[in-house]
């Protein structure tokens, strides 16, 4: 009987979710219940999956509405219906349409147009498929208007958006949030009526008791209304099913791609039965599964990026997969690594593996622009974004009327909740009302749906600034209905690699086509490129740059691709936060302690890891081989796991068998549990194998880059936003490695780093007040017409403010002149008034007056210090800066010699990470580089970290003691204390000046 429910997801409107209305709806013995949100359709399909358990009977429909004011209501008869409505709205949303009072004529829906808007519009004409909704407020009304006349259109149509006063004092808040006005201010045009409740059916009757045709209207529509979408384990998938229109030819064209990349991928290597019998084995459980096109479109997509000379690296379960490698999706050997093949895809999985196709930020644009125009029914996948704590505080603060300083202390927590007021109050009360509701749609990190209906057959689509139709539901609910994304990512670890052969081929051109960066089986095999793992010194290379995987490598030993591999998961939260990080080390380095340690069915399952769970996989094989789950039941353990799976009961389930199994195979409790606990710490955080060892090949061919051509590639790290650390350090580490640094030039520099040869000069980006625009200009002029020749040539060809160009020459942007910046400025504002601006073209060179300026001079601390002004580090050392010398000259080098012993030592700040114990007290790990331009480490435990501060950038004077964990060398700080730099010279000199003049007057 109820054909107009919102939830949550009419945004900003309703105030439950879709659960709690079909929960809301068994309360009240309603069998039959219509969902229509405002403008929306995320709640639909979650909405039909769950009615069943609530023995109701789904219905799918739209509220039509322009802000508040409601249009109509359309609902879907069928699916077909559905898809109408979806098509209907997906219009107005991406063309900002409003909507009119009249419907269109649609074939398989059924509108509902609301009596006051029927009284007001004096709508006389109605279609078969068009009724008018009565509310019981409208009852009262019905009896002295004409409508009364149209028995057989007029239906129920009581809203739902509330259960209680509260939910309506919820709802008035989001209506005040979305108005951003004060809730003092909110109208009640603006608002829903408050009696929108749901009265149990038995009520509802009784209020039309008196107009039976209503009631039976309303259930003529009810009955005559089905909407099926499949949620049963055995669904097929959604996505586009073939991809050459014919599944026979797609199955065809896959052995075909296999076949030929067989030679070209194992060309080091004898194409044994092992091969082949993993190659047929997949292949035979892709075509029963119906994931052939998966793999296709997959294939398509980087076919078309390696024809554009983009950079892409294929990760995720896939990776786990020969197919995969044999079609260039990833370039993961699975046979090397012995990458478990279930974890990939197994008959009890629904869902086809998962691949992540990462390719250059500056390339998934056009990437993405090819999936939408090659393939038919094409959209993002959506994302909601919540409201979280300290966002609902914040807009509620605004609502209530709150200064901004009382808002901050709250999102703080910094109050004592009985000094709170009685406003402060409530708006701590509604936000944990409110916390959690959606507040509006956004877009999913790099998820595309390819499907073979139309998308609106699932949903409606929105236009988000990106420019492309966007799902209303997310990725937990397109898996539930079949729908699997196509993952399209960015990173800029893939452009530093583009970047960097670019470099190469104008800086070293006879090198360009000296190596093939594909080649990963040579630089796996490289010493120098394994060196550098070895030593640790990997700043800049992709994800083995932190100082936690410095640390990690150099306590593993690795000096190894596979080796990296395993760091690569091992570093993740879920081993470290289990405490097998530690193990896993210590049994590395004594394989006696595996033995003696690891239970021999863990040893048996994973010998490699020494009986430690590593990867994702893991969680799989030790859930089939030690707690005899089935594959099925391992992988909804491992999908729980990972955060994406849904139904926590299920899980429960699966959880209470691994417990039970065990049991019943003699284990001792306490060796479940513990098990169990690992196994629980990946919850999301565990890589599968496969995805750590397509991050190792990327980690390798940054490494292998920085091995050989450490300039360009420090140059290409640069100019694609760094890494882990401030580009001060990537500067830093380029100066370390031969590079000579040169500040921004007119000549010579861009808006992003150059190199030539061994000469770099940094980019107009560092100076932080110069207008990209002005940068611009100079370049373009420059490309055009060639070097500037002096100041006065540049003012003749570039228009520019007195203020940008005085950043300009304080830089030392025009040293080529051989003229004292000082003497520059003081040309500069000769020529350029304070308000004015050249004006360019000019048809004629102005002619320069000739001024007599006095002799001047600048030094080297001063530059430092403009240095520090404009662009935020210095070029020379920060030890050259200081008030005070230091006392010694120690560094990392000397750490070997005090091992055991307590340590003087400065070093200058390059990062710090603020952590805390098991307990909660705070304590420090702090990397820094030594006056030899060295990195080493140190940490505060507890007690020092509460006595002593990191107080932002500088040096620091440490004295502690230097231990070594597994051969890694660290310093234990007992005390430190920070450096003061000198007095900057620039207003020390203005300081003499003023004295010196005062002096002079007496």
């Amino acid at each position: 009987m109820y054909l107009n429910c919102h939830t949550y997801y009419s945004l900003r409107f309703g105030t439950l979710s879709e659960v709690e209305l079909l929960k809301l709806a068994q309360e009240n013995h309603v069998n039959h219940l219509v969902l229509t949100d405002i403008n929306n359709t995320s709640a639909g399909l979650n909405f039909v999956r769950k009615a069943p358990e609530f023995g109701v009977k789904p219905i799918l429909g739209i509220d039509f509405r322009n802000g508040v004011d409601q249009c109509f209501v359309g609902i879907a008869k069928n699916n077909n219906g559905y898809q109408e409505l979806n098509n209907f709205l997906s219009d107005h949303l991406h063309l900002e349409k409003e909507i009119k009072s009249q419907a269109p004529a649609f074939k398989d829906v059924y509108i509902i147009y609301p009596f006051q808007k029927v009284l007001l519009n004096g709508q006389k004409n109605f279609l078969e498929h068009e009724y008018i909704g009565i509310s019981i407020r409208d009852l009262r009304r019905l009896p002295f208007s004409e409508i009364l006349e149209y028995r057989d259109k007029l239906v129920v149509q009581q809203p739902v958006t509330f259960r209680n006063k509260r939910d309506f004092n919820a709802h008035r808040l989001l209506r005040a949030i979305d108005n951003n006005i004060l809730l003092s201010k909110l109208t009640p045009a603006e608002e829903a009526d408050p009696e929108e409740k749901m009265l149990p059916l038995n009520d509802l009757k009784s209020a039309f008791s008196e107009y039976s045709f209503i009631l039976e209207n309303t259930e003529r529509l009810l009955q005559s209304c089905n909407i099926f979408f499949d949620f049963s384990e055995e669904r097929k998938p959604q996505n586009l099913v073939t991809y050459l229109g014919d599944t026979t030819k797609d199955e065809a064209l896959l052995e075909e791609l296999c076949q030929e990349g067989l030679p070209e991928r194992y060309k080091h290597t004898s194409i044994g039965s092992v091969i082949l019998e993993r190659l047929q084995k997949e292949l035979d459980l892709i075509k029963k599964m119906g994931f052939v096109s998966y793999f296709l479109i997959n294939w398509d997509i980087v076919s078309h990026a390696r024809k554009q000379g983009f950079f892409y690296v294929g990760r995720g379960s896939g990776a786990n997969s020969i197919v995969a490698y044999l079609l260039h999706i990833t370039d993961v050997d699975p046979i090397e690594l012995d990458l478990y093949f279930e974890r990939f895809i197994n008959l009890y999985r629904v869902n086809p593996p998962d691949f992540d196709i990462d390719f250059s930020w500056k390339d998934r644009e056009a990437m993405t622009q090819y999936i939408f125009e090659r393939f038919p029914n094409v959209s993002l996948l959506g994302t909601y974004v919540t409201f979280q704590e300290k966002g609902v505080i914040r807009e509620l603060g605004k609502v209530f009327g709150l200064p901004k300083e009382e808002i901050d202390i709250l999102c703080d927590r910094k109050y004592n909740i009985s000094q709170l007021d009685k406003v402060a109050l409530l708006v701590l009360k509604y936000g944990q009302l409110i916390k959690g509701m959606p507040n509006y749609l956004s877009i999913h990190a790099g998820g595309i749906l390819i499907t073979e209906k139309p998308i609106h057959y699932f949903s409606a689509t929105h236009l988000p600034p990106k420019g492309y139709p966007t799902t209303q539901f997310d990725m937990v609910i397109a898996e539930d209905v079949g729908l699997f994304k196509f993952d399209i990512l960015s990173q800029r670890g893939l452009a530093k690699i583009e970047e960097t052969l670019e470099i190469i081929s104008y800086n070293q051109p006879e090198e360009r086509d000296a190596f093939d960066i594909h080649d990963i089986a040579r630089f796996k095999n490289d010493p120098n490129v394994n060196n550098l793992v070895k030593s640790a010194q990997c700043m800049g290379c992709f994800y083995v740059e932190s100082p936690a995987m410095r640390m990690l490598l150099k306590k593993l030993e690795v000096d190894n691709y596979l080796g990296l591999v395993a760091a690569s998961s091992i570093i993740r939260p879920g081993v470290a936060k289990s405490g097998m990080m530690r193990e896993y080390i210590l049994r590395h380095r004594d394989p006696k302690r595996a033995k003696e340690r690891a239970h021999p069915v863990m040893l048996s399952i994973m010998p490699e890891t020494y009986g430690v769970m590593v990867y994702q996989e893991d969680v799989i094989k030790v859930a089939h081989y030690f707690a005899d789950l089935t594959l099925g039941e391992a992988d909804v353990l491992r999908r729980g796991m990972s955060g994406k799976f849904r139904s926590r009961e299920e899980f429960q389930k699966v959880k209470d068998k691994f417990v039970d199994n065990c049991q019943k195979k003699g284990y001792d409790d306490k060796l479940i549990f513990v098990i169990w606990d690992q196994v629980a710490s990946f919850a999301g955080y565990a890589f599968a194998k496969g995805h750590s060892a397509s991050y190792a090949v990327e980690s390798y061919q940054t490494l292998f880059l920085k091995a050989y051509y450490p300039l360009e590639y420090m140059v290409a790290v640069l100019n694609n936003g760094g890494g882990f650390y401030s580009a001060e350090f990537y500067i830093h580490e380029a100066r370390m490695l031969g590079a000579k640094i040169h500040s921004p030039c007119i000549n010579k520099s861009f808006m992003l780093n150059c190199i030539y040869k061994k000469e770099l000069y940094l980019g107009f980006m560092y100076l932080r007040e110069l207008e990209g625009q002005v940068a611009a200009n100079i370049t373009t002029e420059r490309n055009t017409n060639g070097p500037y020749l002096s100041l006065t040539n540049f003012l003749d060809r570039i228009s520019i403010s007195i203020e940008q160009l005085s950043i300009l020459i304080r830089i030392d942007a025009f040293r080529f002149t051989g003229i004292n910046k000082h003497e520059l400025l003081w040309q500069a504002h000769l020529s350029i008034s304070k308000n004015t601006k050249l004006e360019h073209p000019k048809l004629f060179t102005a002619k320069h007056q000739h001024f007599e300026i006095p002799k001047l001079y600048s030094t080297d601390l001063e530059m430092a210090f403009t240095q520090l002004e404009l662009m935020g580090f210095t070029l020379c050392s920060p030890f050259d800066i200081l008030a005070n010398p230091t006392t010694n000259v120690l560094g990392k080098r000397d750490l070997e010699a005090y091992l055991g012993k307590n340590i003087d030592i400065y070093g200058y700040l390059v990062t710090v990470k603020n952590t805390r114990t098991h307990k909660g007290t705070r304590m420090n790990f702090a990397t820094l580089v030594d006056q030899h331009g060295e990195v080493f480490d140190t940490v505060l435990f507890p007690p020092v970290a509460a006595k002593y501060f990191f107080r932002g950038k500088g040096i620091y004077r440490f004295y502690g003691k230097v231990v070594s964990e597994f051969g890694f060398l660290s310093i234990e700080v007992i005390k430190m204390q920070k450096q003061d730099y000198i007095s900057d010279p620039r207003y020390a000199d203005m300081k003499t000046s003023v004295l010196k003049l005062n002096s002079d007057k007496k």
